[in-house]
């Protein structure tokens, strides 16, 4: 492991400090980046995503692609996970805090926005970084492909009518162009490069040209996830800045919903004998959300400056240092799971 890794969460942290710092003082800087968005996806942090996930898709092998199918636990524990727990755990959880714990703070009103905006996020499951969180914690790339694949499917069919349940709303449009956009940006085109990439590697020198490519890729990959944490907070500075209150309000349901359905989905792994390559990136999925899809929708439905927008941007402040630290969990628990002959 090198220094990056090693020290990962140290470099997050002081990731998070200077964003903060830098957003406060170059407001304009950051203003201009956040502006290069096309259907609420950030150009700028996209191509940052695409770095990380890159190199985890150079190592997956469409030869083993086809086997998934023969080993359903782990595709079914996150489906299970993703859209019969999580979406309905979270509607409850918001109200719990936002119409009684924290009903002598917050306003009705603001009070049915924020759970709106944490609705929204927990029909959203997580597409993106679940690669860079399977990565991290050396998971399968062939089984995390699918996972993430499979979900995407369900999602186009499934989003729209649950959150409209949960909303008590009639008409939900969802938005298909920032759906379109993140799966083709974040899955199809590294995926495409990565076989691309693995094709002419395998010619040129076998699977030890491969293993030494990403291991020289794997750095550039950290350094793409500290600049995404120093552009997210950056965006958000002034926000944190204003409304500390209420960041910290809506992040306490927040925390307790992804530790919540982290331990559900880990428990059930472990109950299922999953193997570790496999049971973590099944854990990580549940437990992180879309946040472009859940911002898009908030903003469409609620407008720009509501609760639920500001609800939806706080699940993308927390979700990093939460689910970092959910990674190291998984990786000193490895021996908890089941062999990896017998998934």
């Amino acid at each position: 492991m090198g220094l990056f890794e090693r020290y990962l969460t140290v470099w997050v942290g002081l990731g998070i400090l200077a964003g903060v710092g830098l957003g406060l003082l170059t407001p304009t800087t950051f203003a201009a980046i956040a502006a290069l968005e096309l259907a609420h996806v950030n150009l700028v942090v996209a191509v940052l995503i695409w770095v990380m996930i890159y190199p985890m898709m150079i190592q997956i092998d469409f030869a083993a692609v086809r086997d998934v199918g023969k080993r359903p636990r782990g595709l079914l524990l996150t489906l299970a996970i993703n859209w019969l727990v999580k979406p309905f755990t979270m509607a409850a959880l918001g109200v719990l805090f936002f119409r009684h714990v924290f009903a002598g703070w917050v306003d009705p009103q603001s009070a049915s926005d924020y759970i709106a905006g944490m609705i929204l996020l927990g029909v959203a499951p997580c597409t993106a970084m679940v690669f860079v969180w399977s990565q991290l914690m050396k998971g399968d790339p062939n089984y995390t492909l699918v996972q993430v694949s499979l979900n995407d499917l369900i999602m186009v069919v499934a989003f729209a009518p649950i959150a409209a349940f949960l909303l008590g709303v009639t008409d939900l449009t969802v938005p298909w162009q920032t759906l379109l956009l993140s799966t083709t940006l974040y899955v199809v085109l590294p995926l495409v490069a990565g076989v691309l990439t693995r094709q002419a590697l395998l010619a040129r020198g076998g699977a030890a040209s491969v293993a030494a490519f990403v291991g020289r890729l794997k750095p550039w990959s950290v350094v793409g996830l500290i600049a995404t944490v120093v552009l997210l907070f950056g965006f958000q500075a002034e926000t944190i800045l204003a409304q500390p209150m209420v960041i910290v309000l809506i992040a306490i349901p927040l925390l307790v919903q992804t530790y919540g359905v982290f331990a559900l989905t880990y428990l059930g792994a472990r109950w299922l004998r999953l193997p570790h390559n496999i049971a973590g990136p099944a854990c990580l999925i549940g437990a992180s959300n879309f946040f472009e899809l859940a911002v898009a929708v908030a903003i469409s439905l609620f407008g720009l400056h509501s609760g639920a927008a500001l609800a939806t941007v706080v699940g993308v402040l927390v979700e990093v240092p939460v689910m970092l630290s959910l990674v190291a969990f998984v990786n000193r628990s490895q021996h908890r799971f089941g062999p990896a002959a017998t998934p």
